[in-house]
């Protein structure tokens, strides 16, 4: 253990400080001080002496030292639902690119889709004294956590996600839109036993008009059954399956695919991990797709393109999510005080070979 003061690391290494530099440049350690802060009046010459000097011992700047002294961290969080999700990784890559062009760090925390989970990640960040926060939210509806943020005077913005009940900045994409594309890519090709899988959680099986806590599945929903009502398919609630999460994505997918009476011959996934899980279990059952089962989903996942057949996919402008939810967040940062705005991205179809009309039909 190091002894508070004596300027070494645990390891015995010496901590390099700011009188250090100061010795090295030939400066006083307040010239230092402001040359490595980037703050007050210092010239050039000077400046570039005091940089060379802390690159060559290997200063580190303290910066909780720098947070106390200008307010600021120049750090973001985010904070993801799930992330093993090829989606998260994508727009978070998308904010950190953002936020690295602009100076400052990211710190990432993981909700898994929970409440709880969720509350003790945005604890954490607001403990590191993060500057503002990304949220993908756990729950459109329920908002407390949300609220902490707004609580303790840091800017908020949500991404793939929109909670109405809060006035802030938001990034989502045209779900809605995008289901009716995918959906109706299936009903034109003859499909009428339809399943929509999602792994949100839901307390009993979904009812038209149900309030979900995504917002963004919840339009995907809203456009698939729109479209199998408009294609004259009855009873279209019936056809959409929660809870994937709880009761195991592919357990559900070979129970849809072995239960003669609902005679699934099209999928719609909610996300390219569903779509996997799904097409796994109709290789195992021996159905051919799209001969025996026609499979859609959303997000361009990395395996969509590279299977056989490639899957027909709703691709998001995942890393633009990211990247425009950063860039609200800085300005806000910044101190724009203009009213929130909600950016609404487009998809785009991409059509591949995982469609086919039905084999009964």
């Amino acid at each position: 253990m190091s002894e508070p003061g004596n300027g070494r690391y645990g390891n015995g290494r010496h901590e390099v400080t700011v009188a250090d530099v100061a010795a090295a440049a030939k400066v006083s350690k307040a010239t230092a001080a402001r040359a490595l802060g980037d703050y007050g009046a210092v010239s050039e010459a000077v400046r570039d002496r005091v940089q060379a000097a802390a690159e060559q011992l290997g200063y580190r700047p303290n910066a909780l030292a720098r947070t106390m002294s200008t307010g600021r961290s120049n750090t973001l969080g985010i904070v993801v639902g799930d992330i093993e999700n090829p989606f998260f990784a994508q727009a978070t890559r998308g904010a950190a690119d953002v936020a690295n062009a602009a100076g400052f760090d990211l710190i990432l925390s993981n909700s898994d889709e929970d409440g709880e989970t969720e509350a003790k990640a945005i604890g954490v960040q607001l403990a590191k004294r993060v500057d503002g926060l990304l949220v993908a939210p756990a729950s459109s509806v329920d908002t407390a956590n949300l609220r902490t943020v707004i609580d303790a005077g840091r800017p908020l913005v949500l991404f793939d996600r929109a909670a109405p009940e809060l006035e802030v900045d938001t990034v989502i994409a045209a779900n809605r839109s995008g289901a009716r594309q995918l959906t109706g890519l299936l009903t034109a090709a003859g499909h009428r036993r339809i399943a929509f899988i999602s792994t949100i959680a839901h307390p009993h099986d979904y009812r038209a008009g149900d309030a979900l806590g995504s917002s963004s599945v919840a339009e995907r929903v809203q456009g698939f059954v729109e479209t199998l009502d408009h294609a004259g398919i009855a009873d279209p609630a019936s056809s959409v399956h929660l809870n994937a999460r709880r009761d195991g994505v592919e357990r559900l997918a070979r129970r849809l695919l072995e239960d003669p009476d609902a005679g699934i011959t099209a999928i719609v996934a909610s996300d390219s991990l569903i779509a996997l899980a799904v097409f796994r279990v109709a290789r195992a059952l021996g159905r051919s797709i799209p001969e025996d089962l026609s499979l859609v989903a959303f997000d361009d996942a990395d395996w969509t393109g590279a299977t056989t057949p490639a899957i027909t996919v709703m691709a998001q402008p995942i890393h633009e999510i990211g990247a425009e939810a950063a860039r609200l967040l800085i300005r806000r940062i910044g101190g724009d005080g203009r009213p929130p705005v909600t950016r609404v991205l487009e998809q785009h179809l991409i059509e591949r070979e995982s469609i086919a009309g039905p084999a009964d039909r």
